[in-house]
């Protein structure tokens, strides 16, 4: 008879894909979900869907950026400058590549990126979830991404679900000990967005008390400790590249040095204050009646998400994941962009879910099925509401 707890008694781990199936459908199930809804409610209001998606707001910077390169820029009448060097350009490039190889155009050539990207970072999510928490956490906290309230952006020709994707299988990688690869998706993330800094912050963090742990532990062969330290210290070099190759760049192409990025957001009213100009704005709705309203909304919406981070410290996520977390609520929470913004540039810390996965993988499936289905709903409904009214800025 076959011994139990022999390895041929082991039932073989699925394929990465097969592990991961359930978690894509149902993120594909949430975002045709939105979509449906979104054109249903655009053409109830005599407005086009796929334009909403992909020809306004950032995605027109990002669409001119890949049809004519930088250079492009709107001075309004308060003497603001709105210049195309603010949006990075990994995305206009994928935009520029799909358009040269396919009949699209670079409006669809943007979802088709955002599309594909999208389901890869809810894979990527699902893998980092699963990693630290199981499968059924990882298969709740890709669902859990998709049903955010403005997750319809997710499937606009924005850069949201390709830093996220970029993001996610980066810190995968440093999980699983993959330096180079973790340092080298890095780099592409701050090719896509400036919070990348957020994905290099948790690279160095984790490569540090990696090499710091591994010198009080020892064990190690002299070959494959100095081979994995080479491979980290590699890491650690490659991973700004991205983000501090395309500063310096605008810095030079400005003629205003290092620093020239940061004129570049100040023209659009860009800036890190510590939340000072989110905090008066709060504050300035509570002075009357209905915006007090939304004033406590926001003060609660707040308070939920510093719980959240504050529950994924006391489970214990790794170092990676807080560090990065943390650093996209902080540059998201206190910077003086467009509030209205917010929520969006909140869309790529995702281990701020795993807390709620956790707790719906607890439940009977068919409860957390009905609790996602449920709030999938809502989700849908909202945002073709935002799409079809103010919209993301």
């Amino acid at each position: 008879m076959t011994d139990p707890e022999s390895p041929a008694a082991t039932p073989p781990r699925a394929g990465p894909l097969r592990r991961a199936a359930p978690a894509l459908l149902g993120y594909a199930a949430v975002r045709v979900l939105g979509l449906v809804t979104l054109a249903v409610w655009s053409a109830a209001n005599g407005k086009s869907a796929h334009r909403l998606l992909s020809q306004r707001w950032d995605s027109l910077w990002y669409t001119r950026v890949a049809e004519l390169g930088y250079g492009y820029e709107v001075r309004l009448p308060n003497g603001d400058v709105h210049a195309n060097l603010a949006f990075f350009p990994l995305l206009p490039w994928l935009e520029r590549l799909f358009r040269a190889a396919t009949p699209l155009s670079y409006p669809d050539a943007g979802l088709l990126v955002s599309a594909v990207a999208s389901l890869a970072a809810a894979w990527g999510i699902f893998a980092v979830a699963d990693h630290v928490h199981g499968r059924r956490a990882g298969v709740c906290a890709a669902q859990l991404w998709a049903v955010l309230p403005v997750g319809i952006v997710q499937s606009m020709a924005y850069s949201e679900s390709l830093f996220t994707a970029l993001a996610a299988w980066s810190l995968y990688a440093v999980l699983t000990g993959r330096w180079l690869t973790a340092g080298l998706l890095a780099a592409f993330a701050g090719l896509t967005r400036p919070v990348g800094v957020a994905v290099v912050a948790a690279l160095w963090v984790a490569a540090i008390t990696s090499f710091v742990g591994e010198r009080r532990q020892g064990g190690s062969t002299p070959r494959t400790d100095g081979a994995r330290t080479w491979r980290r210290a590699l890491a650690m070099i490659i991973a700004p590249l991205g983000a501090a190759g395309y500063m310096l760049w605008v810095g030079h192409r400005t003629g205003k040095g290092p620093l020239g990025y940061l004129d570049v957001q100040a023209g659009w009213r860009n800036g890190f204050d510590g939340g000072y100009a989110f905090g008066r704005f709060v504050a300035e709705k509570l002075t009357s009646f209905p915006s007090a309203l939304a004033g406590a909304g926001l003060i609660a919406g707040v308070a939920l998400i510093l719980w959240l981070y504050v529950t994924c410290v006391r489970q214990g996520q790794p170092p990676a994941l807080l560090v990065y977390a943390g650093t996209v609520l902080a540059l998201a929470l206190c910077a003086s962009s467009y509030f209205g913004s917010k929520p969006r540039l909140l869309l790529p810390a995702f281990p701020l879910l795993f807390p709620l996965a956790v707790a719906l993988a607890r439940l009977r499936t068919s409860r957390s099925a009905l609790v996602v289905g449920g709030v999938a709903v809502a989700s849908a409904a909202y945002g073709a509401f935002w799409l079809n009214g103010s919209g993301p800025p």
